[in-house]
């Protein structure tokens, strides 16, 4: 799959424009902390309209090396109580892995995911499904859970106020094109002030033997549709659960097509320091002075440019950089005062996964893609 991605570069080279300088990555200092990736959507044979065995969920998200691992069934076939079901099975548990626990809560508005380090009351959120958005917001809070909105712009679109989640699934179409309306509305989101994090989930229902003798109307989508597709990755601050869902929290997130794909960071040096002090998710007040930005690409990138490095502005394309290596550096002069953010998305040639084989044939180049660095917003993230 791959060399056959390789005979279509030109499909990924694009020119630099002039607003922004393109050099090679500098050695910077890291903050204390450690990736970690799982998949934050996925379904088990709990849910009803699922078929895959959480046993062989496990075994696939051991296989591809997941760091942590979180099971969402949907909550309405058992009346909220996915604690007596999905959460008593047995099999819920690792020696490895950190185990989350959550729920699609699946209403008539929208989906939406709940993500905690630790069981939770989900009956409680299961009876306010109808009620008042601010009623809802203040269980998620006295929860102390984070709730994140389903595929916003697909089927079942989360129809709540944005002001009671805490992030964004912006991709959960292994067909990339299908995750545009998320992010649409993620952008749309950012533009308003939300820091928002957007996340990423498969929201995979069956292996692809069980789809494929199932007669899913996914379709192809079943070839490129299993654990990890796409993969969240986390910059969490020691390795716990409860860490996992604070990096989420704050946006410390990257999302790759599959755990072996290329991953991209942003970086940011806001101080003309020469160090790089702000990384996704931070926040920071703009003083009118030039920021240098670093991109960095983690996994075995191609030596060759085959690869796009896109920057997003304030919801709009900053630029395009045609990128060789597992890096680059540009510059751009947020205005004081104002609200801004910038993110990265990596497009080219993604490194093949087994357990989905047809990844990368669907999904139209893009690999990974960043969360914002931000200026001017108001940070009400950890409330």
């Amino acid at each position: 799959m791959r060399q056959l991605l390789l005979l279509f570069p030109l499909l990924w080279m694009t020119a630099c424009q002039e607003a922004a300088t393109v050099a090679a990555p500098r050695a910077v200092e890291r903050p204390e902390g450690q990736w970690l990736k799982g998949d934050l959507h996925l379904h088990s044979a709990h849910s009803s309209d699922a078929t895959a065995p959480l046993p062989e969920l496990l075994l696939a998200a051991e296989a591809a090396g997941m760091d942590y691992f979180l099971l969402t069934d949907h909550d309405n076939h058992v009346n909220g109580d996915v604690a007596g079901h999905s959460w008593a099975d047995p099999a819920y548990t690792h020696p490895q892995m950190l185990m989350l626990y959550g729920a699609e809560w699946t209403t008539h508005r929208g989906h939406g995911n709940v993500i905690a380090a630790a069981p939770y009351d989900h009956a409680s959120l299961y009876a306010l499904r109808d009620a008042a958005d601010v009623e809802i917001g203040r269980q998620v809070e006295a929860l102390g859970v984070h709730l994140s909105a389903n595929h916003p712009g697909n089927g079942d679109s989360f129809g709540f106020s944005y002001d009671i989640v805490r992030s964004i699934e912006v991709w959960n179409s292994a067909i990339w094109p299908n995750n545009s309306g998320a992010m649409t509305i993620w952008d749309d989101m950012l533009k308003s002030g939300r820091p928002l994090t957007g996340r990423g989930g498969s929201d995979a229902h069956h292996t692809l033997r069980d789809g494929l003798m199932a007669g899913e109307p996914n379709g192809l989508q079943e070839l490129a549709n299993f654990v990890g597709t796409p993969t969240t990755w986390v910059f969490a601050r020691d390795r716990s659960a409860e860490a996992v869902v604070q990096a989420l929290d704050l946006g410390r997130v990257a999302v790759s097509a599959h755990p072996q794909a290329e991953r991209v960071e942003l970086w940011a040096d806001a101080d003309g320091d020469g160090q790089m002090e702000l990384q996704m998710g931070d926040i920071a007040q703009a003083s009118g002075g030039v920021v240098q930005f670093e991109v960095r690409i983690h996994g075995s990138p191609l030596p060759l440019p085959l690869y796009t490095v896109r920057v997003v502005k304030n919801g709009a394309e900053f630029a395009q950089f045609p990128l060789s290596g597992d890096g680059l550096r540009f510059e751009d002069t947020p205005v004081a005062g104002e609200r801004s953010y910038y993110r990265v998305e990596l497009q080219g040639p993604p490194l093949p996964y087994p357990a989905a084989p047809g990844v990368g044939l669907l999904s139209a180049g893009m690999i990974s893609l960043s969360n914002p660095i931000y200026f001017g917003f108001e940070d009400q993230r950890m409330r």
